[in-house]
């Protein structure tokens, strides 16, 4: 057995990340602005829009966690490999949700900034936390896990 086959991480790099890019976003929004480009009539509401996106894509898959009966938290093993509802199209709906969010936010504050926390939260998600879940993955489910990851991309 590997050594991640008891859980993929130590750390809950997800959550410390994501809140981490909106901390930075919003910290060089209020110190150096730097408008999103765009008008402001249009910018709000489609970024509402996209944070509502974000949102459900997140409870959707928060569901199909619980509907699989296995944990949420990327510290915790996988009991199950779930291959349904938004996975079907994203090996991580809930890092994709919340790379929505922060796009969304960027049309919602008219801030580049959160959107240019985007990139490296998700080579930082990537590398501290996917790379380590998927090795998890592979180790508790062989050959379903392949089959599985060899269809569905990692992000979309």
């Amino acid at each position: 057995m590997s050594s991640f086959d008891d859980r993929p991480n130590v750390i809950p790099w997800p959550p410390i990340l994501f809140l981490g890019a909106l901390a930075l976003a919003n910290l060089l929004s209020s110190v150096l602005p730097v408008p999103f480009p765009g008008p402001r009539w249009l910018l709000e509401p489609v970024g509402w829009l996209l944070v509502a996106t974000g949102l459900g894509l997140m409870l959707w898959a928060f569901l199909a966690f619980r509907q699989h009966q296995t944990s949420v938290l990327p510290i915790r093993r996988a009991d199950a490999l779930i291959t349904a509802a938004p996975f079907s199209f994203s090996r991580n709906p809930i890092y994709l949700s919340e790379a929505v969010l922060l796009f969304g936010l960027a049309l919602v504050n008219a801030s580049l900034w959160y959107g240019l926390v985007i990139a490296p939260f998700m080579l930082a998600v990537t590398r501290l936390a996917i790379i380590r879940e998927e090795a998890h993955l592979a180790s508790r489910f062989g050959t379903a896990w392949a089959a599985y990851a060899g269809r569905v991309r990692r992000w979309l």
